[in-house]
């Protein structure tokens, strides 16, 4: 059996919230215990709401944030812990494209400066030269090499974005974590990123975390889907299974707010549900959906003392699938 590029074990970020005296009260929950792995050459979709913990796991993965507790290991190395020069040659393998390319590009430095930076930040020697290597990049991304010395104001946000991919490209990554990559830019320009992306792992055999609310986008995107809803997965498969039959009562929510052709499915296939987002730094007891899951009331006292007690866990996290199942076939 093949060791996995990438294979995250009950992967934690809180963060600690203060009282008027500066006394720690509590945490913010923002991952808690996501576990998954990451094939060579393929593409897993982390998806959900603002605030599912989707982002701040990306992030944790990059190392810009430390884990609050879990593990994480590139070809079977262990990440979590590394330091120093260890880190940066972790750096070299994963990379991140950021959600909005203007803030994520210096307005003083040339967009060949850019793209080079992580060359030079590595100290890395380029058969070739730098200058040869970033008309290359640029060219792969749909640049023309003859603008390197412009400026990030100079170009759409479109092409700002497809600076951030050529910089995030420089050190020939395993991995590349796309945190919301498209959600700035308008749709035809969407289409032609992700598609430009698609391009670059046919190409390269790198591997993508793909993080994005736009399920339309993701389903384009993706092999895999996890879906995310406070700090944790609900649910996981291969992104063929999950939007031909999604089996979690979040992930159906989540699909038929996407909108479609058919006039009459957006306004009768729309599965509305009940209450509000509850904390992350207070979630509910056992799974954390069953405030607003459309199924907890209707199951016996027995059942809803379990959904409030244990954890689900699996790549389906429910207890009561079958009565899930009913439900979404009754209604």
């Amino acid at each position: 059996m093949t060791t996995p590029l990438l294979e995250v074990n009950n992967l934690a970020k809180h963060f600690p919230t203060k009282g008027v005296l500066g006394r720690t009260t509590g945490a913010v929950k923002a991952v808690d215990g996501v576990s998954f792995t990451l094939e060579r050459g393929t593409t897993l979709g982390l998806v959900g709401e603002s605030g599912c913990g989707k982002s701040t796991t990306g992030k944790v993965l990059m190392r810009l944030l430390e884990p609050t507790s879990g593990s994480f290991r590139l070809d079977g190395e262990e990440i979590s812990g590394l330091r120093g020069r260890q880190l940066d040659g972790f750096r070299r393998r994963v990379q991140m494209v950021f959600q909005n390319p203007a803030s994520s590009l210096n307005p003083r430095q040339s967009i060949g400066a850019a793209i080079a930076a992580p060359l030079v930040e590595q100290r890395i020697r380029v058969p070739g030269g730098i200058k040869a290597k970033v008309a290359d990049l640029m060219n792969r991304v749909g640049l023309r090499p003859e603008h390197a010395n412009r400026f990030p104001h100079e170009f759409s946000g479109g092409q700002r974005q497809r600076i951030g991919i050529a910089r995030a490209l420089a050190l020939d990554p395993d991995v590349v974590i796309c945190d919301e990559p498209v959600s700035a830019l308008d749709v035809s320009v969407q289409a032609q990123v992700v598609n430009l992306l698609k391009d670059i792992q046919a190409d390269t055999g790198v591997s993508y975390i793909f993080i994005a609310h736009d399920l339309a986008v993701v389903k384009h995107m993706a092999d895999e889907v996890a879906v995310m809803y406070l700090g944790k997965i609900m649910e996981q498969a291969p992104a063929r299974e999950l939007f031909a039959d999604p089996r979690h009562p979040y992930t159906r929510a989540l699909l038929s707010a996407v909108p479609s052709v058919d006039l009459e499915a957006n306004l009768t296939g729309r599965i509305r549900l009940r209450g509000d987002l509850p904390s992350p730094s207070d979630p509910p007891s056992g799974c954390v959906f069953r405030t607003r899951c459309p199924a907890y009331l209707l199951l016996d006292e027995p059942g809803r003392q379990r959904c409030a007690r244990e954890v689900p866990t699996g790549q389906m996290a429910c207890h009561f699938p079958e009565a899930q199942l009913a439900m979404a076939q009754s209604g």
